[in-house]
């Protein structure tokens, strides 16, 4: 299946860094689809120390582990004969030529042969369960 690096800030949540921004729509529910679709997840980030511990802890509360944070799998060790580099199919991030095009486009493209209302139907339930669309949409 295909290996997947996914930035952070900017992606999973607003770009508020090095402070925690609010998680993007669709982030973690996308993330867990793909997970149950056999996609192998990598967190790939410029936090390091307290502020990754952080964002991978958010993660985790979000019901999404990654495979490896910052490297190509979780026993690797980076010293001068490890590639920065990471060996991945596709990157996620708000930095892409064009920009972060949104969750629902990232499973379009990632899943194409499923219609991203499948995802998105179950998403919107929980929201509409929590007064989350009264609210958003002010009624």
């Amino acid at each position: 299946m295909l290996r997947v690096a996914v930035d952070f800030d900017g992606t999973i949540v607003e770009n508020e860094y090095p402070a925690m921004g609010k998680p993007l729509l669709f982030a973690f529910e996308t993330l867990k689809e793909l997970q149950k679709r056999g996609f192998v997840l990598i967190l790939w980030t410029v936090r390091t120390g307290k502020l990754l511990d952080e964002a991978v802890e958010l993660c985790k509360q979000n019901g999404v582990e990654f495979y490896a944070i910052n490297s190509n799998h979780p026993e690797e060790v980076f010293d001068t004969d490890t590639p920065r580099k990471l060996d991945v199919d596709v990157f996620i991030d708000d930095r892409n030529l064009g920009g972060f095009p949104g969750w629902d486009k990232v499973f379009q493209t990632l899943c194409p042969n499923e219609p991203v209302q499948i995802a998105q139907k179950k998403v919107l339930s929980r929201y509409k369960r929590k007064g989350f669309i009264r609210r958003l949409l002010g009624i």
